[in-house]
């Protein structure tokens, strides 16, 4: 069974291109045309232990906000699609990753159902050419289009990109857990049978 995606959205704010392979070898590389954001997606695909690539050209003469919310949109999509009906997937995980003073918890459920609390209090700055509050409409986008429910929560921190990286790291790690074929092979973890 191969649990891969390549997803293309093209807007006119934004032409989103991203492969998935949710059992790859852990490479992943990020050109959206905002370094911290791709810093970002590169730690999510490489913790994840997903093979990912992500390209997006986007109107950041406006702002980040389109390039951000549409790789969430499209990411989200690759993986629904990489899921297929998720037999044989864990389907929950949970994990608090900490960098430096900063520490942020992430729970999750493959649950078919869209839920976000997104509870990560930063001051709303840019790290380079990135506004620290588009990370909350990347993670909202993501979970809309995976169709997933994730809380994201603030445990200790300071530094807007310790916390960020923190957040991204554990939600990359909740992620590859719960994609994991650690269920029984074939069985949806689900008593309704579907998810």
């Amino acid at each position: 069974m191969s649990r891969t995606a390549s997803v293309t959205r093209t807007t006119k704010e934004t032409d989103v291109r991203v492969e998935l392979n949710l059992d790859g070898g852990a490479n992943s590389s990020s050109e959206t045309g905002l370094p911290f954001f791709d810093h970002m997606l590169s730690q999510l695909g490489k913790h994840a232990g997903w093979d990912l690539s992500v390209a997006c050209t986007g109107d950041l003469e406006v702002d980040g906000h389109h390039t951000a919310e549409d790789v969430g949109l499209a990411l989200g999509q690759a993986l629904k699609e990489a899921l297929g009906d998720k037999a044989g997937v864990r389907r929950f995980a949970s994990i608090t990753v900490p960098l430096d003073e900063a520490a942020v918890e992430v729970a999750l459920d493959l649950s078919g159902r869209t839920f976000v609390v997104y509870d990560v209090d930063v001051p709303t700055e840019m790290i380079g050419t990135f506004d620290t509050g588009l990370v909350e409409d990347f993670v909202r986008a993501f979970a809309q289009a995976a169709e997933l429910t994730i809380h994201v929560r603030l445990r200790a921190g300071r530094s807007p990109h310790h916390v960020l990286e923190a957040a991204f790291k554990a939600m990359a790690k909740a992620l590859g857990d719960a994609c994991s074929l650690a269920g029984p092979a074939g069985v949806i973890p689900s008593t309704k049978g579907t998810l």
